[in-house]
């Protein structure tokens, strides 16, 4: 115990720490936004690896020292190495409310070694209980008024997360490395996830994901639409950060952007773009004014060079700065336009559906009219805001027009289309044909309106457990609705809705015809019959069969058939048509879900 004593402050005393760097991703700019601050010790101490460091520190009392050491250092290599992206430093709470805290010293740091507070990120990580929260709220709105962003660190591992997010409404919450290994596989992690995806959509913060290691990974979380991200698959922390991520990185679902693209949804951002002449980042800033001022319709300058767009200069924004000062044209007029860069633009790759530039573009808060639209990563034009509104706009309006009116759920037309557009794009689904049995001696007993009640009741359980980027809902007349998968857990999915669905019929009618299991009333001949409370029955086709079909139409043709064979089966059921051409129909599965679930296979 004696020598991690000694240890610990031979370390301190000798300001022998190293700060290493690991890049934060912004999924939708497709580059370096930022880089988390990761301290090691000497490399052949017991206290190299920061755990240990920490720990040791704590033990004696040194956790304060240890910490302002740390900033300190960061900054100063931080500025040595005249990074520009975000520098995210770690904090932990309970350092901030000791009494040796020094309240300014970050500012004071970055005053001395020239480091814009603007760009620094103060990371609050909370592995122990921390329940003052009036400080804690106190602390961030100090940090907050001398130009700092803030970022909830871990969320997921702490003891009061989800309370400190509501306190601080930080800029950015990173999830638990633990909740992203395996994402892809494991269903709780992913629902964990995307609801925390949800709440930061709603919050107006953004969501770093941490510890990504695999493309799965990668893919898994782009998907939910977690726009930042940080881990090995990317680059490992270093001492010389790497300053650029390699394309190919972000390459894995570019050339399948309709997997998380709405109904009828063939509309990209090609569809907007405008052929807006760039210029060089090396231009000079008088030759900028002269192009302002000779051009009084030009609003729009993307700056490009090697086709790679650096930046885009917005006239009014450019005027106002330039004007700010008295002397500005004379002051500035020789220096390069890079210099009034504030930040790298948003770029959007010409195949992106409409709505997830959209999406892209509220997760990023911005506030610029414009973004640069690019082919395979290099400049191909600009998209501005208000093209943008108006192409989403008419679309939403040519969706309505083919909307169920009960539900507004997408009809036959979109989901055709829909339908058409994977195959067109060899992208792989299944599909599911929903139908309720013994609905229509419902309506004569217990009225239309309560039908219109269950019907509704489908079209919510089904769109709560086929969220937008899992597949596409359609509701195309009656009690009839379609789905389109594009998730890999279809068949799960199917068993949930199910589930829910026989839990949910129950509410609709009334105690005696619960308790007897269902109503009697007159058939479609005027016999008088006893009828089982309404129940799901649907009707599969897997993804290998959809592969096989050339239209619409044939993929219809198997989901009518597989919805037949599940009506036949008693209760709350599916049935898997496996056929592989449309000639050929050996293969089938049932699954009927009545008081006992059970697994038939069909030959």
């Amino acid at each position: 115990m004696q020598d991690l004593r000694k240890e610990i402050i031979h370390i301190l005393d000798g300001r022998l720490l190293t700060p290493h760097f690991q890049p934060i991703v912004s999924l939708t700019q497709k580059r370096i936004i930022g880089y988390e601050a990761l301290i090691r010790g000497p490399s052949k101490s017991p206290l190299h690896m920061p755990s240990e460091l920490f720990t040791t520190a704590e033990q004696f009392n040194l956790s304060t020292k240890l910490e302002f050491l740390c900033r300190e250092i960061t900054i100063q290599r931080y500025a040595d190495l005249c990074i520009k992206e975000k520098l995210f430093i770690n904090a932990s709470p309970l350092v901030l409310l000791q009494p040796e805290f020094k309240k300014g010293e970050t500012l004071r740091l970055l005053d001395q070694y020239g480091v814009n507070p603007h760009t620094v990120v103060i990371e609050l990580t909370e592995h122990k209980p921390a329940d003052n929260y009036e400080i804690m709220r106190a602390s961030a709105k100090h940090y907050r008024g001398m130009g700092f962003e803030i970022a909830l660190d871990d969320l997921g591992a702490g003891y009061s997360g989800l309370r400190l997010w509501a306190e601080l409404l930080p800029e950015y919450v990173k999830i638990d490395k633990h909740f992203i290994h395996c994402l892809h596989t494991d269903q709780v992690k992913l629902n964990f996830v995307r609801s925390i995806q949800s709440m930061a959509s709603s919050l107006n913060c953004n969501v770093i994901a941490e510890g990504i290691e695999t493309e799965e990974e990668f893919k898994a979380i782009e998907k939910l639409g977690i726009t930042h991200a940080q881990g090995f698959y990317f680059a490992r922390p270093t001492a010389i950060p790497v300053d650029k991520i390699d394309s190919s990185m972000f390459a894995v679902d570019q050339t399948k952007p309709h997997k998380t693209a709405p109904f009828n949804n063939a509309t990209t951002a090609l569809h907007i773009i405008r052929d807006v002449t760039p210029i060089s980042a090396k231009t000079r800033i008088s030759d900028v004014m002269y192009l302002f001022h000779h051009n009084s319709e030009l609003t729009i300058l993307p700056l490009v060079d090697d086709n790679i767009a650096s930046g885009i200069i917005f006239r009014d924004k450019f005027l106002t700065k330039l004007f700010s000062s008295r002397y500005g044209i004379d002051l500035h007029g020789k220096n390069s336009i890079k210099t009034f860069i504030d930040s790298t633009p948003l770029c959007i790759d010409k195949n992106t559906p409409i709505d997830l530039v959209s999406k892209q573009l509220t997760s990023l808060m911005t506030n610029d009219p414009a973004f640069i639209i690019t082919d395979n990563g290099e400049y191909m034009g600009i998209g501005t805001l208000l093209d943008l509104l108006a192409e989403f706009t008419r679309q939403q309006i040519d969706n309505a027009k083919h909307a169920n009116p009960l539900t507004l759920l997408p009809g036959s037309v979109p989901i055709n289309n829909h339908i058409n557009q994977l195959l067109g794009n060899k992208i792989p689904f299944s599909f599911g044909y929903f139908d309720l049995d013994n609905f229509k001696p419902f309506n004569d007993v217990y009225s239309y309106d309560a039908g219109d009640d269950i019907i509704k009741a489908v079209a919510t359980t089904l769109t709560h457990h086929i969220p937008a980027e899992s597949g596409l809902v359609g509701h195309i007349g009656g009690d009839d609705f379609i789905v389109i998968f594009t998730c890999t857990d279809w068949l799960m999915r199917c068993e949930q809705i199910l589930e829910d669905f026989k839990n949910t019929v129950p509410a609709y009618y009334s105690e005696q015809d619960i308790k007897a299991g269902g109503i009697h009333t007159e058939n479609r001949t005027g016999e008088h019959c006893f009828f089982p409370l309404v129940s799901l029955s649907i009707g599969l086709v897997d993804p290998l069969s959809t592969g096989h079909c050339q239209s619409h139409v044939d993929i219809a043709d198997l989901a009518s058939e597989a919805k037949k064979m599940a009506k036949k089966i008693t209760g709350n059921s599916l049935f898997i048509n496996k056929r592989v051409t449309v000639k050929h129909s050996e293969n089938a599965q049932a699954i009927g879900h009545g008081p006992i679930t059970k697994l038939h296979v069909v030959n």
